[in-house]
């Protein structure tokens, strides 16, 4: 009778367990004899290696799966991964730099090689991962979000909603990375605090020679300004609603309306509309159809 280990070494027991789950296909799905029963795997993103998060998230759904296979039933677990954009584009930036390349010294070509490569290689990780994770996942089916199919399943739903009069497309203030040179989500905004000044301008009235002053926070956006606005109910300024007033800084004569939105005691009671650069101007030039 041999004398069992006083200490239970996982990495012995587990030597190549899930190397025969995998080659025997217990967790191939497909047996249309009996119930379904499926899950997709929440794709993590190839931006790096797995972490603890994942670990719990996806131990819980492999209890669930096992249970349902104990149960009868035709179980999938699909696995899949997320190219992730702008990350992943960000990770191997940061990879480059550390050997002085940039991708614009690469091109558009050899980056995408290397971010392929990239996804490549932190796939690999991930299964790995996976499998000492033992989890019952069918990689018969591994999905990753830019595989073809998957692409044009994408395209074909955006087609059939605008066919279908339940998408349109419209002018929208996005959120733009000057250095990633794409728009971003607002989850992928940093939102920071930080105290300004107050720059006033004068802006003069074309057609009664009148100085008109105009404070803002954002002097840079001046150059797409398309109209000042008042409140209708400001006194100071009912005089001037309808005629212009000369953008100091391109020459452009700018109408000058009205709109409730005005806080009459914020500033000079003057704002100056750039509905391209500011979500409330942008609000404003809906309303009154003004140029972006």
């Amino acid at each position: 009778m041999s004398q069992l280990d006083q200490k239970y070494n996982h990495l012995e027991v587990e030597k190549d367990k899930y190397n025969t789950w995998i080659e025997k296909e217990y967790f191939k799905a497909g047996d249309t004899s009996k119930a379904p029963y499926a899950l997709v795997i929440p794709p993590p993103n190839v931006t790096g290696k797995l972490h603890l998060g994942h670990a719990w998230d996806t131990t819980l759904q492999d209890i669930i799966m096992r249970y349902q296979r104990l149960m009868g039933k035709d179980v999938l677990y699909l696995p899949g991964m997320d190219h992730a954009g702008i990350a992943t584009q960000a990770k191997v930036e940061e990879r480059l730099r550390v050997d002085g390349i940039s991708k614009y010294d690469l091109g558009r070509e050899k980056f995408l090689e290397v971010s392929w490569d990239w996804k490549h290689e932190y796939a690999g990780h991930i299964r790995e991962q996976w499998s000492k994770l033992g989890l019952s996942l069918d990689y018969s089916r591994e999905r990753f979000t830019l595989d073809e199919g998957l692409n044009e399943a994408v395209v074909k739903v955006f087609v059939d909603l605008y066919n279908d009069g339940l998408i349109y497309r419209g002018n929208r203030i996005i959120n733009w990375d000057v250095e990633a040179e794409t728009a971003i989500s607002n989850i992928e905004v940093i939102h920071k605090e930080v105290e300004g000044s107050f720059y006033t301008f004068n802006y003069k009235v074309v057609e009664t020679g009148e100085t008109l002053q105009v404070a803002t926070t954002r002097p840079e956006t001046m150059f797409g300004d398309v109209v000042l606005v008042v409140h209708p109910d400001d006194s100071r300024y009912t005089h001037l609603v309808g005629k212009h007033a000369i953008n100091p800084a391109n020459g452009e004569s700018l109408p000058i309306i009205t709109d409730d939105y005005i806080d009459i005691e914020f500033g000079t009671g003057v704002m100056k509309c750039t509905p391209a650069h500011d979500p409330n101007d942008f609000v404003i030039g809906e309303k009154y159809g003004l140029e972006m």
